[in-house]
């Protein structure tokens, strides 16, 4: 899960907070700010992209236009996470915490709980998982048409990242090459963190896959690209 920044509340040509008549209003700022993909699951989504609600506004109505509790999120992951009545401090939250640390990705598409991480934690990134449905398991043969296309997409994304991954390392000092590289990482279909985990050997591929997607979050990582400790936050 890409570690984000949303950023303080957008204003308007006064220079006062926009005031958002409907919730949905602010989806234009969220992805000037954050791009067109799902906080949660990653994937690129150029329609259909939704203003998702950390804390659910129907139980908490007083949050409904509240720009610290907006993420953006998939038809996916906004329906597995549902009306939930839930505690922010029992999971990870991409805007305020290094969540690339909390999970690892894998070639089998999977999503797991990060190795390294304390007891405490490591419930939590599973509790995360399980919020969003991240930890789903690909659908059956007869059912790979089902609506739920995260884990398909994932994998698709895994071979393609890995492919520009050999080649890479066959000319590594290739400067367009690199550039190839992360054109295609912005035009695929997401998985910032797909991506990162491919390229793991590579810090500087990295440290361009950090800049090129909008809204990561810089301070979640060294100036080798690794991951650390989110200033602020629990991993």
């Amino acid at each position: 899960m890409r570690p984000i920044e949303r950023g303080p509340w957008p204003l308007d040509e006064d220079s006062k907070k926009k005031v958002f008549k409907k919730y949905g209003n602010a989806r234009g700022d969220l992805i000037d700010r954050l791009g067109e993909y799902c906080s949660y699951c990653e994937r690129s989504i150029l329609a259909s992209l939704a203003v998702e609600h950390m804390l659910a506004k129907d139980l908490h109505p007083h949050l409904e236009k509240e720009w610290s509790n907006f993420l953006l999120s998939c038809a996916n992951c906004n329906s597995n996470k549902s009306v939930k009545d839930i505690q922010l401090d029992d999971y990870f939250w991409p805007d305020r915490d290094n969540t690339f640390r909390a999970l690892a990705y894998g070639p089998d598409a999977q999503i797991k709980v990060a190795g390294g991480l304390r007891p405490e934690q490591q419930d939590r990134a599973r509790r995360t998982l399980e919020l969003t449905g991240l930890d789903k398991r690909p659908p059956p043969v007869n059912l790979r048409g089902s609506s739920d296309r995260r884990w398909g997409h994932r994998h698709a994304t895994w071979s393609v990242a890995a492919f520009w991954r050999d080649w890479l390392a066959e000319d590594p000092g290739n400067e367009k090459l690199r550039q190839a590289i992360i054109k295609a990482a912005r035009n695929s279909k997401g998985f910032w963190s797909v991506w990162m985990t491919v390229f793991e050997k590579y810090p500087e591929v990295r440290a361009d896959f950090i800049e090129a997607f909008p809204g990561t979050s810089s301070s979640c990582f060294d100036k080798r690209a690794n991951p650390v400790q989110r200033p602020g936050g629990a991993v």
